[in-house]
């Protein structure tokens, strides 16, 4: 077993093709056998029992006539079986179409059964025909006495040449078609073998770091479609790639700048470089502002590592209206600050299957991009619509709006519409990430509609409590 597991795809479907081809051949030859001496030699059997019976419904009884004699010799001659009559050995030792010595022809034993009005079947090899025979004797009774015997037989010698032809079909057709499976074989397994020899080097060149690998579809069969799936899959291997190097190098780029600024700052004031008190907080003040956001950055980093993770959701049913309202409360100074107007329409008939901490944080993050970007004086609105099974959260905002091509990478770890505005305003880039992956471990949806110097608008899907 472990020498077949070492070999090769292609060895192994040449070797099971050679033996399907060679339990078809061993199959043909069984049959053949069967048919010859279950049904053929049963059917001779049955033509001889018949054609006797119908010979011997001719004898009237007593010593066997010429006129008997006759009738037998004529059918014997018409017909393709073998025909004897023998007499009675205490009456006639003669048979028709030739001499036959009747001890030779039946045993005692069959003497016995032909007396009790028995057939005897004979096959095989018969010494008193020197042939191989399939025979019926029927016995002629006048009463209870012997007065002769039928023997119909059929030579066998030209069913074994028939059986001998089969073989010698066999033996060489066989072979021939032996030899045609194995080359149409080997087509076909190099066939279906050499597209996955190419996906085994490509794939151990992915394994090495190589993305850029390709492999030929040349099917669109079973074979064909693994190629398309392995390509998709080095395809976004690739991808996951280049992301992962620019998170890292994100990460690098978001951490060196405040990094750079709290060691820039302490090393002044730790070298007495500023003397002056005021100008002493201010450098405290900065290097506050970069901890806390190295702090923040950290944070949502690991928040969102969990979210990717097996997180595992505090599901409740929870008022939507009620979460809104009191998430909206802390918000309250910030508008009145920026003198932005909000216009609230809650249904407070919504009750929410879902994290109710979970879908704190969306609002949050969602709001805070609101009030990020939509300028003193501007309009914010918010309301909930019952769209049975979900419940839709709409936010908008009269802020600068968005490209198509921002939009289309919001979510992506990092990614500001405005780098410079971002970061002067504290956003880490991963705020929308960390959304989207809370909405969809909720079974929810979220889109995004924007349209530059026209605001945005959000809109956020989340399952309803079924109480049944």
């Amino acid at each position: 077993m472990k020498r077949f597991n070492s070999l090769s795809l292609q060895q192994k479907l040449w070797l099971a093709i050679s033996a399907f081809l060679v339990l078809a051949v061993l199959l043909l030859y069984t049959v053949a056998v069967y048919i010859y001496e279950n049904i053929y030699i049963s059917h001779v059997e049955q033509r001889l029992l018949q054609e006797g019976m119908n010979i011997a419904e001719k004898y009237d009884g007593g010593t066997l006539t010429d006129s008997f004699r006759n009738t037998v010799s004529f059918i014997n001659d018409i017909s393709d079986t073998e025909i004897v009559l023998v007499n009675n050995p205490r009456e006639l030792s003669a048979c028709l179409p030739f001499e036959v010595d009747h001890h030779s022809v039946i045993s005692e034993a069959e003497r016995q059964q032909l007396l009790a009005g028995k057939t005897v079947t004979k096959k095989g090899y018969e010494q008193t025909f020197d042939r191989q025979i399939v025979g019926i004797i029927i016995p002629l009774l006048d009463e209870h006495r012997l007065m002769g015997i039928l023997y119909l037989y059929v030579p066998l010698a030209s069913i074994e040449d028939v059986l001998e032809r089969i073989q010698t079909f066999v033996m060489i057709g066989g072979s021939l078609f032996l030899f045609i499976t194995v080359f149409v074989g080997r087509k076909i397994a190099m066939h279906f073998t050499k597209p996955l020899q190419h996906m085994q080097q490509a794939a151990y060149r992915v394994s090495q770091g190589d993305f850029s690998v390709h492999v030929d579809v040349e099917t669109e069969d079973e074979i064909g479609q693994l190629a398309k799936a392995f390509n998709q899959m080095a395809h976004a291997l690739a991808k996951e790639d280049e992301r992962k190097k620019e998170f890292l190098a994100n990460v690098s780029h978001e951490l060196r700048t405040p990094l750079s600024y709290v060691k820039g700052y302490s090393e002044a004031l730790l070298d007495g470089v500023v003397k002056d008190e005021e100008q002493q907080k201010k450098y405290m003040k900065l290097i506050h502002r970069e901890a806390s956001r190295m702090q923040r950055l950290v944070r949502d980093l690991l928040d969102l590592a969990q979210l990717e993770g097996t997180y595992p959701l505090v599901r409740t049913p929870f008022s939507i209206a009620q979460l809104i309202e009191e998430t909206m409360e802390k918000y309250e100074p910030l508008l009145q600050e920026k003198r932005i107007h909000l216009s609230l329409d809650v249904d407070h008939d919504l009750v929410v299957d879902g994290d109710p901490d979970r879908i704190e944080q969306v609002l949050q993050n969602l709001l805070d991009n609101a009030l990020r970007y939509t300028p003193s004086g501007g309009n914010m609105s918010l309301c909930t619509v019952n769209k049975h099974p979900m419940c839709e959260l709409v936010i908008s905002d009269s802020g600068q709006g968005m490209s198509k091509q921002d939009i289309e990478r919001l979510g992506e770890r990092f990614f500001r519409t405005d780098r410079s505005r971002s970061r002067e305003h504290g956003g880490t880039g991963l705020g929308i990430a960390i959304v989207k992956q809370i909405v969809k471990l909720h079974g929810g949806s979220i889109r995004f509609e924007s349209e530059q110097g026209k605001g945005t608008t959000v809109y956020v899907q989340l399952p309803l409590y079924d109480e049944s």
